[in-house]
């Protein structure tokens, strides 16, 4: 039988704005997910598209798929129109080195930050810190549906949490990034994801947050959240068998065999899956985007020798290398980064060709 408190009227003169939302400048209303994806629903084509991919990323992870998978794209989207150039550059990668690499399009919309900075598409798409949220989601889901139209697959990380409910159902793959691998209610939410998600080894470089976060992800939680309807609930959820681990370097890059031998170690003491994801920018890059061409370089080679426990890598390339920053009075240059800086497509095309042929290598080392 519940407690019921006895009723005691409050005294009129109470005044909780002493005490409350004293740090609050406005609250604004904020768009339903179920609103929002009756406005924009996922077609059949697309949504077999996504299904068929998160299927074969969960092959992959247990061995039944011999590719090698590739998240690849801009660091961040901040135009819908340079995003789709893009991804019809990709598309066309994705069909003809599909029998060695299962490419997935990088969309980030979510940008963590260090101290303070442009925090991302859905944040601020207009760029101007208005903060235009719903108008942001909005234009998130429909740029999803415009790349899954051309038939590629979509990853994003996973930055916010109430976010997921308005995109996760397009998204075949996502991150966890560096600052939120050790977050207790970013492991709740991946372990109800119904994608593969994969969580990056910390920013000091320690892989054990994340071996952590793997065990975390996969067990059940309940915990508080939104429904599509706008309603806070409890959340019960299942766990997330399809989680993995990324290396994404530190205070000294990780990408290296003897990196990858020692991160399957804390794997296997974990009891978990011996596999890696290998992120070649972020600090495996030391931020310099034409470091990611040696990194792969060096983990083609390894793949080429018979390793088959790096399951797949990430890479940051944009229309044009480079990055650039928003200067009032300046417009922006065509096809290139606002966060970190990328590889340009034409240097993104032999790289992934060069990963092609190490798969083709591996396949023919016992």
């Amino acid at each position: 039988m519940h407690h019921v408190p006895p009723q005691r009227s409050a005294p009129s003169t109470l005044d909780h704005t002493r005490i409350d939302d004293l740090r609050i400048a406005a609250v604004r209303p904020l768009l339903t997910p179920a609103l929002l994806q009756e406005w924009l629903p996922l077609p059949e084509a697309s949504a077999a598209l996504v299904e068929r991919s998160r299927t074969e990323i969960a092959r992959l992870l247990r061995g039944q798929d011999d590719r090698l998978l590739v998240v690849v794209g801009p660091c961040s989207i901040h135009d819908h129109e340079q995003a789709l150039e893009y991804a019809r550059l990709l598309q066309a990668q994705a069909a003809a080195l599909a029998p060695d690499l299962l490419l997935v399009m990088r969309v980030y919309f979510e940008k963590p930050r260090t101290t303070v900075g442009w925090k991302g598409y859905i944040n601020d798409p207009h760029l101007d810190g208005s903060f235009a949220i719903n108008e942001g989601l909005e234009r998130a889901r429909q740029l999803l549906l415009d790349i899954l139209a051309l038939g590629l697959p979509v990853g994003t990380e996973f930055l916010d949490l109430l976010s997921p409910q308005f995109i996760s159902d397009l998204v075949t793959w996502g991150a966890i990034g560096a600052r939120t691998t050790e977050s207790q209610s970013h492991r709740q939410l991946a372990s109800g994801l119904s994608c593969p998600v994969g969580f990056k080894n910390g920013t000091d470089g320690g892989v054990q947050v994340a071996v952590d976060a793997l065990q975390a992800a996969a067990a059940p939680h309940a915990f508080m959240g939104m429904t599509k309807m706008g309603q806070a609930a409890i959340f019960e959820t299942r766990g997330n068998a399809d989680c993995h681990l990324i290396l994404r370097g530190g205070p000294q890059p990780n990408y290296a065999a003897a990196d990858v031998q020692a991160s399957c170690q804390r794997l296997r003491a974990a009891g978990l899956r011996e596999q890696v994801m290998i992120d070649f920018s972020h600090a495996n890059s030391r931020k310099q985007p034409l470091r990611q061409l040696e990194v792969g370089s060096d983990v083609a080679a390894q793949l080429a020798a018979g390793e088959r426990r790096i399951l797949g890598v990430m890479i940051e390339s944009h229309l044009h290398e480079g990055r650039q920053d928003m200067v009032a009075g300046q417009p922006l240059r065509h096809g290139v980064s606002l966060t970190d800086a990328c590889l340009g497509f034409e240097q993104t095309v032999p790289l992934l060709q060069q990963l092609a042929a190490a798969v083709r290598q591996r396949r023919q080392t016992p």
